[in-house]
């Protein structure tokens, strides 16, 4: 008999109990009852037709052609339903991949007209962005003064020309 640990009592302390290897069970067809009055069997008789012995020529991985597989309305929902939501969820990805638009950047820089101006003695950029482009923002001014005239630095000298976009 094979032995099998077994808890007992609040002290969690394990001890050896024996384990009982169950028989196991088949179908039986059951024999036609006479319908003069119904037979009486006692609980003994009833244990001993129960236990059946294991049918030795089939192995447990195998099934009986009488037995179909049968499925649970959860088996049946997963068996459904997981490939249905795969699926969607495939679509989903797939409109979603084909209608994005690709944008390596925000948007192209709008070309600006620019003037030619001579700066003045005590002039900066700053100044000259303020000047001649009020509306925009002067760092932004100021950075494509700097772009446009490929300048190594911000500061100018007086009597230097450069280019300065003018207001959009």
């Amino acid at each position: 008999m094979a032995e099998a640990p077994a808890l007992h009592g609040s002290t969690a302390l394990w001890a050896l109990a024996p384990v009982r290897s169950e028989a196991r069970l088949r179908l039986v067809p059951t024999t036609p009852r006479s319908t003069s009055a119904p037979s009486l069997r006692s609980a003994s008789s009833f244990m001993r037709s129960a236990s059946v012995q294991p049918d030795a020529s089939r192995t447990s991985t195998q099934r009986s052609a009488a037995h179909a597989l049968t499925l649970t309305r959860r088996g049946r929902l997963l068996l459904v339903g997981l490939p249905i939501a795969l699926g969607v969820a495939a679509l989903i990805l797939l409109g979603a991949f084909l209608t994005s638009q690709a944008k390596a950047g925000e948007s192209a820089p709008a070309t600006s007209s620019t003037v030619e101006v001579s700066v003045a003695a005590g002039e900066t950029l700053w100044d000259l962005a303020v000047q001649y482009a009020p509306e925009r923002d002067p760092r932004d001014v100021v950075a494509e003064i700097v772009e446009l005239n490929d300048l190594h630095t911000s500061l100018v000298r007086a009597g230097q020309s450069i280019a300065v976009p003018a207001g959009r």
